[in-house]
Order: C-alpha cells, then structure tokens, then sequence
C-alpha cells in the first residue's frame, strides 16, 4: 500500500448460504461482518439462506439492483455436494467473471489444504457495477479469502491498483 492515498468505505453484503446454519452459528458471516468494519467498510444488509439457488439469486438480485450496494460477499455453496448450488445459482447474474480471484484463491489455500483446495468452486464477478465474491462456507477459507485477497482489493490504498478505485468507471 501507499502512504496519501485515501481511503474509500464501501458498503457491502453478507450472505451465507447453508442448510445447516443459524443466526446463532454463523461463525463465516459473523467473522466476514466483523473483518468488513474493521477494516472501515460498512455491511449494509446481511442474511442467511438454505442452498436453494431461487432464493440466492432473488436476494443477490435485489442487493445488486440496489445503487448503495458496492459489494456482495457470499458464503458457503462452493462445494461439490448435491446441495451446494452458490456457482448455478448466481454465475448467470454475472456481467462479467473474475477468473483470478478462483485461481488465486485455490493457489493460496494450497498452502493450508493442500489438493483439497481443488474441491474448491470460489469465485468473483461483477454484477451491475456490483462486486461479488463467492467464498467457501468455513471461517478459515473466509479468513483466508479476505486476509490474502478482497482485503486489499477492496482498498483504494492498495497498488499498483484495486477494485475500489475501479468504482467509478464500472458503467462505461
């Protein structure tokens, strides 16, 4: 990062997705809703959903389509069981994919998985001018995720350059 630049808060979305979870539980959500204002963003709406890829995509849908929203942070769904249905479910609401966000993802989680970081399905897109990433459903490859990657993306101090100074060229 480099010192003068100035910092721009950015109002972003928690969603976790899982079968299994509660409000009470949410250990993914209650640590990205924590990592998000502390490092000065603000978490604008946030919920909790079954793998059920309607309703994922009816709620991102609304988040996406709300001009306050700047960013989307999903997690759980990734995997490769029967039920986990983040990627169908909200790669058709991409306007464009962010490939090297899922590649670095997977590279960077090799070092605390190993070959498991293969079952991995993260990824990153943009969806009206909305940035989404869709994150494994444990606390650790969400730690992972922000600490090594989104953290710095979402910070405009962050070069030789960052998805938040990008903000204002994204309806072009």
């Amino acid at each position: 990062m480099t010192a003068g630049s100035d910092f721009i808060p950015l109002d972003v979305c928690v969603l976790t997705v899982s079968d299994t979870r509660t409000a009470d539980n949410d250990t993914s959500g209650d640590w990205l809703a924590a990592a998000l204002a502390e490092a000065g963003h603000r978490v604008h709406a946030r919920a909790l959903l079954p793998d059920d890829r309607y309703r994922l995509r009816a709620t991102v849908s609304q988040w996406i389509a709300d001009p306050q929203v700047d960013g989307i942070l999903v997690t759980g769904g990734t995997g490769f069981t029967g039920r986990d249905s983040t990627p169908e479910a909200l790669l058709p609401l991409l306007d464009k994919q962010m490939p090297g966000f899922g590649e670095l993802f997977r590279a960077v989680s090799v070092e605390e998985i190993g070959t498991s970081s293969l079952q991995s399905r993260a990824f990153a897109g943009l969806a009206n001018a909305t940035f989404l990433f869709a994150l494994p459903g444990s606390t650790s490859a969400c730690r992972t995720a922000w600490e090594k990657i989104i953290r710095h993306q979402l910070d405009a101090r962050t070069r030789p350059c960052n998805l938040a100074t990008l903000r204002p060229r994204l309806r072009e």
